[in-house]
């Protein structure tokens, strides 16, 4: 079946067939031969930006390419510089893929595809979603995200849901009133899978959950959710599946990238080895063994107009013990570098480790909907929550005895009970901040 997405893919000269099949041969590639390409591809792509990308050599400098360990980490204030100084010999953005990250990272920038590297990671997109029999041609989409708020900004974004088959509902109020009119929707149409931010589509399943309700009851139709570019607790997946009474997967991905890891059949984080290479880094550049936890650094393997070499998400993840080379797995995605706690005490910890402590606790009897943490100064914390109740004061006693006895003791909080909870202007929910200035 050939969509309208796929149409308006290839008139605008994204060779999406191509791509499908070309993916298509790379995925059945025996091991050996799997390892093979691997390698090739990485030289390969290396070899075309120093050939044709200023931006790249100069970064290189004079060694030039000796091995893959010698090559530059490349990070996101590298990239913060005009798109035109960074574009590989012949590519503009006239004829290339042109977009910018969301900043969740705290460092937006735009970047290019070319449009072949760009329609491959549309056939990555197809093949994985197909892992659970949902068809991108014409399967029926329940978008959780955020929406531009210019006319021309929705607009475009509107006619994106029409061509790409999907229903949006906007995250930016998730009041009671809202969500109810969400559970309208799924009552009258008929969607075939749910894709959103992991926070809007955990409160949606708290509303279900007070109302007593399962999603697949109220739509039959449903198969799957998807969720992406927040946390997925496993306590959130429980409740996911049990108001959804539907599979929950969980995605990672990069806009400036591809998919990165997506959970398979197996409810394994399966990483992406056809369009990327990811490597898991300690703090010396030095690649840690299986089960250790390290920076995430990618290369895109086909992206010929704008270098993906080396670079660093600002992601802290563990590959699983089982992976191999040709299909590693994703064990777990702790979180930023830049969202890190700094104790009195002079020790330091990834910021979401206050919400696991404090999460089963907060959430304990479903008066917290939802909440965030910020840190302000060197021993003062804020936790903002959304809530039909204020805390009481013996509910408060119980979190900071908690977070005393697994974390550090004499930390203050200020509990702060909101309406809503801010999000950034794409709608995801940053659920740990540091405003520490450090010398």
């Amino acid at each position: 079946m050939f969509s309208l997405f796929d149409l308006s893919l290839q008139l605008n000269r994204f060779p999406i067939k191509k791509a499908k099949g070309d993916l298509q041969t790379i995925v059945t590639l025996p091991k050996n031969e799997k390892i093979i390409f691997i390698e090739s591809q990485k030289k390969a792509i290396v070899d075309y930006h120093l050939q044709n990308n200023s931006f790249y050599k100069n970064l290189l400098g004079q060694s030039g390419f000796t091995t893959w360990e010698a090559l530059p980490i490349l990070n996101k204030s590298n990239l913060q510089q005009s798109l035109q100084t960074r574009l590989s010999k012949g590519f503009t953005s006239k004829n290339s893929y042109v977009n910018k990250t969301s900043g969740s990272s705290g460092t937006p920038f735009v970047f290019a595809k070319d449009k072949y590297s760009h329609a491959l990671t549309w056939a990555s997109n197809y093949m994985r979603f197909g892992w659970h029999n949902i068809n991108l041609n014409s399967a029926y989409q329940a978008r959780f995200y955020g929406i531009p708020k210019d006319f021309f900004g929705r607009s475009k974004e509107r006619f994106k849901d029409f061509l790409s088959n999907r229903y949006r509902f906007s995250v930016f109020d998730l009041s009671d009133e809202k969500l109810e009119a969400f559970l309208i929707q799924f009552k009258q149409k008929r969607f075939d899978y749910i894709n959103g931010y992991t926070s809007s589509i955990v409160l949606f399943a708290k509303f279900l959950q007070r109302k007593e309700l399962v999603l697949k009851d109220v739509c039959p139709s449903l198969k799957v959710c998807i969720v992406t570019s927040e946390m997925l607790f496993e306590t959130d997946k429980i409740l996911l599946e049990k108001h959804f009474g539907i599979p929950i997967v969980n995605e990672y991905g990069a806009s400036e990238l591809d998919l990165i890891a997506f959970e398979n059949k197996n409810g394994e984080w399966q990483i992406n080895t056809e369009t990327l290479f990811v490597e898991i880094l300690d703090e010396h550049d030095a690649i840690v063994p299986y089960g250790q936890s390290g920076r995430i650094v990618v290369t895109s393997l086909f992206n010929k107009a704008h270098p993906f070499i080396r670079y660093d998400l600002g992601d802290i993840g563990t590959l699983d013990e089982k992976s191999t080379p040709q299909k590693p797995i994703l064990k777990q995605l702790i979180g930023r570098t830049n969202d890190i706690v700094h104790f009195p005490s002079g020790k330091k910890s990834g910021g979401l480790v206050f919400y696991y402590v404090t999460k089963s606790i907060i959430e304990d009897g479903g008066n917290i909907k939802e909440f965030v943490i910020k840190q302000t100064t060197i021993n003062n914390f804020t936790i903002e929550y959304v809530s039909a109740n204020e805390l009481t004061k013996t509910e408060i006693i119980t979190i900071e005895k908690a977070i005393e006895l697994y974390l550090e003791p004499h930390l203050k909080f200020d509990f702060i009970r909101k309406q809503c909870l801010q999000r950034t202007q794409r709608g995801k929910l940053k659920q740990f901040t540091s405003e520490l200035v450090l010398s």
